[in-house]
């Protein structure tokens, strides 16, 4: 039986990553700034979704394009808060952090599937 993405540990992380990503843009700061505020969650939102995309596909080739994806999205989330640090003077430290963690179990799990000889999945 296949594993379901909501068991995989970097999904997790990044569905707690959004979490408290979100926490952070509903303080009243962000709430005037929606462009900023969309973007950041329209991105953060982005990582758990491609994870979730990508392992519904049936081969590794598929999953890792979209954990990719996730990887890349991981990053403009990373700058994004680095702005909202900037701009806003707002501590951003640890969720850039969380990002670091996701992006490392994200290569860590690319790197899996590339050297899986089982490249169907079910």
């Amino acid at each position: 039986m296949a594993v379901e993405f909501e068991n995989f540990e970097v999904y997790q992380l990044a569905v707690n990553l959004t979490k408290n990503v979100f926490n952070l843009l509903n303080k009243d700061k962000f709430k005037k700034e929606f462009e900023l505020s969309n973007q950041v969650k329209r991105a953060v939102l982005s990582i758990s979704n491609n994870i979730a995309e990508g392992s519904e596909y049936n081969n590794n080739a598929q999953f890792i394009r979209f954990l990719k994806y996730s990887k890349g999205s991981c990053g403009e989330v990373r700058n994004m808060l680095h702005l909202c640090s900037v701009l806003y003077e707002e501590d951003t430290n640890e969720l850039i952090n969380d990002c670091k963690v996701v992006s490392k179990q994200l290569s860590k799990f690319i790197d899996y599937l590339s050297k899986t000889d089982v490249r169907k999945r079910n």
